[in-house]
């Protein structure tokens, strides 16, 4: 197949527009200009200089998009997110001069657990939530704690604290569905407001793993795992909630009817668990929620309609929380393909005229640059008709942007035995394969990008300074149906790398992207600078700095850890720092991820050396099991096809089986010039194969009580899959 992008394979369909969709642009959002004023008397007086305009400090949070100075008050920057900082003392000749100012170990050298939490800093202090969930307060100058709160609530997943400098507060969310407010000097707890929990009829939806954003004496909280998924709004001094918005709507209200009559039982998801972005101008506040569920999120048959408001930005009123518009970025997702990171508010330039958008996406790998005053789209995107499945109730056309998408949209389908490792998206052998939005039932259908992205929950950053919005993105294939336990499985050997994209926010057309060693989807946020540098952390501990302008790497430093947060800037005495967290997390890398509790500030001429290199993720997505020598087998050197490995042995299972590790045993180890045996048993009622990928060493294809030999000469990884069902994976490692 060859490598096309969605836009033109599903334009060769037909184009359905949406008049919604297809609005004109409009006119200049800039008011008038002020005539300058003449002086007294006769003839041309002085010309009286008008004031400077006052410049909002970042960490007032008083507008959308004033970026980061000397603090870095929010994540995401700014209520825009934009990831953006008007610092540039450190440009791209200095950057490479960067070394540690100081590293804090915030939990005293832990190595395990979950990290999804980015630093905010304000007033030269950095606030971080470890994985632990409790809050540490540090100097930004010295490393030094300057308190810490432990929680009393259990360890939860968190994505960082909200700050309210002027109530001098800092907040964050708890276990048992609380919302926590400390003192921001001193840590101390100032209240605790704890919501009902999914047994009381208010329950909102659990305020865990989401995020929250202040703004003017209010907090905006996001839920997830709730049935309805509310986006509500709540008193900064007291927690008390003020407004709400459900993802799911019920009888009586907007978008119920886009669920075709389905019961509530199959209603659900729709969660908003990110930061919502927000204009105090326009009195908007911008959510994203996730994806429809209804029992699973791969089954469409029981809710067949649009599933408003999953997959969709919803702008609300900032203070009533009453709705404004929306724009459904997938119709009825059955792919868990909900575009649910931050969205980002940008001023730009589009066709002459200056326009204020919201760049909203995308796992799908496509932007959809949206008028943030009524959701019109001012560049363009169509209602293109899509292939359709009955059975799963499949809506006729999806929205793409007439500039196609930023990611390959379809599996290659490379030979076998061909280059090592190829494309990052080629396909594994035995699996259908697709493009984004192709149905599936009761056959995996391999489609790109997966539901893990293109971009995912990585914070993007809009640069005013090159006008670029730049985002990490993963090349992850995902495998589709009704079987599937989860969201889609991510076959086993398949290759899971990246790439960081620079799409013009004024023509959303892709500026330049490098192809990256990892998925940069999962929480590896972008800063972008003032002069024009852009910093991105990895799985494997780098910090990056990158060219803003071309990708071109400028520096790199070791910090310890694997990365899933934004960096940030700041400024203290006259100097800038750049600080990250370095904690980890298992998307997609599983336990190969290095965790930690690093949190490292850089500057110019800093003298604490990197950290040791910790182990590298695994790239290639692993099987299931642990590894067994061939030669300790019941019958050694020998895998038994369609079979599971009985627990506590390493004999295989009596019945046939089609699960993932359906193979006895799923991993083994052998010398080199070591004799394989592959076993299809006589009791087993199909054919079964050992595809070997993607060097396309064997291929047997085996009836039952069938056997064949392979002789592995070379030391290497050899990964195999089965014909009858590609789910079930095994791999040979040779040493």
């Amino acid at each position: 197949m060859k490598r096309n992008t969605l836009a033109a394979l599903l334009l060769s369909c037909g184009v359905i527009a949406s008049p919604l969709l297809l609005n004109a642009c409009g006119g200049s959002d800039d008011p008038p200009s002020a005539d300058v004023g003449a002086g007294p008397g006769p003839g041309p007086g002085p010309v009286t200089e008008p004031p400077p305009p006052v410049v909002a400090a970042a960490a007032d949070l008083k507008d959308c998009c004033t970026a980061g100075d000397k603090d870095f008050p929010k994540v995401g920057g700014n209520l825009g997110n934009q990831n953006y900082s008007s610092l540039k003392k450190i440009d791209k000749g200095q950057v490479t001069q960067l070394g540690g100012a100081w590293l804090n170990r915030i939990e005293g050298g832990l190595t395990t657990g979950t990290n999804q939490s980015t630093t905010v800093v304000v007033d030269g202090v950095i606030y971080i939530e470890s994985a632990l969930g409790n809050v540490i307060a540090v100097d930004g100058k010295t490393g030094a704690t300057q308190w810490k709160w432990t929680t009393p609530h259990g360890v939860v997943t968190r994505r960082g604290v909200a700050v309210a400098k002027d109530l001098g507060l800092v907040y964050t969310l708890a276990g048992g569905n609380r919302l926590v407010a400390l003192k921001k000097d001193t840590g101390e707890v100032a209240w605790t407001k704890q919501y009902p929990g999914n047994t009381d009829p208010a329950f909102l939806g659990a305020v865990q793993k989401v995020a929250l954003v202040y703004h003017d004496k209010r907090l905006y909280i996001g839920t997830n795992d709730g049935n309805r998924g509310a986006a509500f709004s709540a008193d900064a001094s007291t927690g008390e909630v003020l407004t709400s918005f459900w993802g799911v709507p019920r009888v009586g209200e907007k978008g119920y009817d886009t669920w075709g009559g389905a019961p509530e039982s199959d209603r659900t998801g729709a969660t908003p668990w990110i930061h919502p972005a927000v204009d105090p101008e326009l009195n908007m506040v911008y959510w994203t929620f996730g994806n429809a569920r209804g029992g699973s999120s791969q089954n469409g048959s029981t809710r067949p309609g649009q599933n408003l408001f999953a997959n969709s930005i919803v702008a609300l009123d900032l203070k009533t929380g009453e709705y404004k518009w929306h724009f459904q970025s997938v119709h009825h997702d059955i792919w868990d393909m909900d575009n649910v990171m931050s969205p980002v508010l940008a001023d730009v330039k589009i066709a002459g005229v200056d326009r204020k958008v919201v760049i909203y996406g995308s796992k799908t790998g496509m932007y959809y640059i949206l008028d943030r005053k009524d959701g019109s789209a001012p560049l363009g995107i169509d209602e293109v008709a899509v292939k359709q499945d009955a059975r799963q109730a499949t809506w006729p056309t999806q929205p793409i942007p007439r500039q196609g998408a930023w990611t390959e949209t379809c599996v290659v389908d490379e030979p076998l035995g061909g280059p090592i490792p190829g494309d990052p998206n080629r396909a594994v052998p035995n699996y259908a394969i697709g493009c984004l939005y192709d149905p599936h039932w009761d056959v995996p259908t391999l489609t790109m990008p997966g539901h893990g992205g293109g971009a995912n929950w990585n914070h993007q950053s809009f640069s005013p300074a090159t006008g670029l919005i730049y985002t990490g993105t993963g090349y992850v294939g995902a495998a589709h149906s009704l079987t599937e336990s989860s969201n889609g499985l991510r076959p086993p050997g398949e290759y899971m790398s990246g790439a960081v994209v620079a799409v013009d926010a004024s023509t959303n057309r892709v500026r330049w992207k490098k192809a990256m060693p990892y998925s940069l989807a999962h929480g590896n946020g972008i800063l972008s600078t003032a002069s024009g540098l852009i910093f991105i952390g990895q799985p494997d501990g780098n910090l990056i700095a990158m060219d803003g302008d071309n990708g071109n790497e400028l520096w790199r430093f070791q910090t310890g850890a694997a990365i899933s947060a934004s960096p940030v800037t700041y400024e203290i005495d006259g100097e800038q720092y750049i600080a990250v967290y370095a904690g980890g997390t298992g998307i997609p890398y599983g336990d190969s991820a290095q965790r930690g509790d690093h949190l490292w500030a850089f500057k110019v001429a800093g003298t604490v050396p990197p950290a040791p290199t910790p182990t590298a993720p695994i790239v290639r997505r692993p099987v299931s099991g642990a590894a067994v020598e061939g030669a300790a087998l019941p019958v050694p050197n020998t895998v038994v096809l369609a079979r599971v490995q009985q627990a506590g042995t390493n004999a295989a299972g009596t019945t046939e089986s089609t699960a993932v590790n359906a193979m006895t045993p799923t991993w083994m180890r052998v010398p080199a010039n070591t004799e394989v045996t592959f076993l299809n048993p006589a009791d087993n009622a199909h054919t079964h194969c050992a595809t070997q990928f993607f060097e396309g060493r064997f291929n047997f294809k085996l009836t039952p009580g069938q056997s064949a030999k392979h002789t592995f000469d070379k030391p290497g990884e050899y990964f195999y899959n089965d014909c009858h069902s590609p789910r079930p994976t095994g791999k040979i490692v040779v040493y």
